[in-house]
């Protein structure tokens, strides 16, 4: 029976520097099938700069999965190689895809400092040089001496990176452009442009770049056998890169390879942009819709509901679209934090797992909670969401966005699932009803409210018609359930 896909991301900033999540992972396959989950995206597998310390974007080493003497450990801040090969065909085995996350715009940890000529750019604006060109002391240099040339003998210079953001010579940060580099023109424009981002900027322009991340990539994918990627930080990569990469990853595997990049904005236009230029050959996060969830939750019923799906990657592309409620990098205290509030988090879940479009994100952080940010587990009540998008969130969908505070939506269910179709109304506000269509189907039916808002059963009309309620500030999910029969 075809079940509706669920991705999850299994991670949070704050996980313990215990190299226990790979364990724990294969642990739980079996609770992750029951959810519903169907691909779980993992974060980076690969040694950082700050070894078991490092949540694993400051990437070092990308051929060192957790095998090495490296950066003050062996393991990665999840676990070794062989746990990290062990969980992801636990998942595998029990149906689970697994996507792992790739950073491939910088290295940060050189071993080896080298003098280089560079001019420095003003941060806010990449055309608008600073200063004279002059000769700097820059962390370029990475030979991997605890690898010692395993898996690839390639060794990066200055040579093979655009920029970097620190010259030790004068202890002095800046965005220095190497001599002889250019920042590539097919980037996001914040700033100019937006090619540099952090640490030392890979050039995509040199040929030797190009052929070794071609060269990791084979290796990578057939190494751990994952079934997807997600991709860091697209909008700072030029967009010719991935549009000749993926493709040639999927020939290669021989897999379909799902993978979605992360590009941060808030401008839906942007990423529609982005994904022409790159050919389509990816799906991105819609941090649209995630920034539309963040307002409303601020606006405490001042927000217009009936826009909520406005301007979104969800509505506007939605095979494309991997729809998110909060993440790694919009939970408290990191750089893009736009953490969407508490009492919100049930009606945004509502709208990414019950409606027909979009590829929905689970994220750990939500469902577990956030220790180190007093964030409690909000796992009560996704467990009844995720049950009800396992088995009742079907067939067609009909749209009632028709009031600022009160909006619904119903599915009609389907013949493959058994007892399928819900009606989901919320509100911001004081709460209402909704007059829904949900199929002639159900006609002299009773439906009741899973999230017991509301304490009563309703009858839906003999025009498959019928009453939905919801109270103050809440979602409320009704699905067909009949009264136990009153004995005489």
């Amino acid at each position: 029976m075809n079940q509706n896909g669920l991705m999850m991301q299994y991670f949070e900033w704050h996980l313990p520097d215990d190299a226990s999540l790979w364990k724990t992972l294969k642990a739980n396959v079996a609770k992750l099938k029951t959810m519903g989950v169907s691909a779980v995206w993992l974060p980076p597998a690969y040694k950082g700069n700050q070894g078991i310390h490092d949540v694993g974007y400051g990437a070092y080493d990308l051929y060192d999965l957790g095998e090495f003497d490296q950066k003050g450990s062996v393991p990665t801040k999840y676990g070794t190689k062989k746990e990290y090969l062990a969980a992801v065909k636990a998942l595998q085995d029990k149906g689970i895809d697994v996507y792992a996350d790739i950073v491939i715009n910088h290295k940060i940890g050189a071993d080896e400092a080298e003098l280089i000529t560079a001019e420095e750019f003003n941060a806010s604006n990449r055309n608008q040089m600073v200063g004279d060109k002059r000769v700097i002391l820059g962390f370029t240099k990475f030979t991997f001496p605890g690898r010692n040339g395993k898996y690839s003998k390639f060794k990066w210079n200055w040579n093979h990176f655009s920029g970097i953001d620190w010259d030790q010579k004068a202890k002095d940060h800046g965005v220095y452009l190497i001599e002889g580099k250019k920042f590539s023109s097919d980037v996001d424009d914040e700033n100019s442009n937006y090619d540099y981002l952090m640490g030392a900027d890979l050039d995509f322009d040199n040929p030797e770049v190009e052929h070794e991340m071609y060269r990791w990539g084979e290796w990578y994918l057939n190494t751990t056998g994952v079934n997807g990627l997600r991709l860091d930080a697209v909008k700072h990569i030029s967009s010719s890169f991935y549009r000749k990469w993926l493709p040639a990853m999927r020939k290669i595997t021989g897999k379909e390879l799902f993978s979605v990049g992360e590009y941060w904005h808030w401008d839906v236009n942007r990423l529609e942009r982005y994904l022409d230029n790159v050919n389509n050959e990816m799906s991105l996060f819609d941090v649209p819709l995630h920034l539309h969830f963040h307002d409303a939750s601020k606006a405490h019923g001042n927000y217009d509901l009936r826009t909520i799906l406005d301007n979104t990657l969800v509505s506007r592309r939605p095979m494309q679209a991997v729809t998110f409620v909060d993440n790694h990098d919009s939970q408290p205290g990191q750089s893009l934090e736009s953490w969407v509030e508490d009492w919100f988090k049930p009606l945004a879940y509502a709208i990414i797992l019950l409606r027909e479009s979009g590829y929905p994100c689970l994220f750990y952080g939500d469902y577990a909670g956030i220790p180190a940010s007093q964030i409690k587990p909000m796992k009560a009540v996704l467990d009844k969401m995720l049950k009800l998008r396992k088995k009742s969130a079907y067939g067609p969908q009909h749209d009632y966005l028709d009031d600022p505070n009160v909006i619904g939506w119903t599915r009609e269910g389907d013949e493959e699932h058994k007892d399928s179709g819900c009606a989901v109304v919320m509100s911001d506000g004081t709460g209402g009803i909704k007059h829904m269509y949900i199929g002639r189907q159900f006609a002299g039916k009773h439906f009741v409210d899973e999230m017991k808002n509301a304490k009563y059963n309703i009858k839906i009309d003999e025009w498959g018609y019928g009453d939905f309620y919801v109270n103050r500030a809440a979602v409320a999910i009704w699905v067909p359930k009949e009264p136990k029969a009153t004995q005489v």
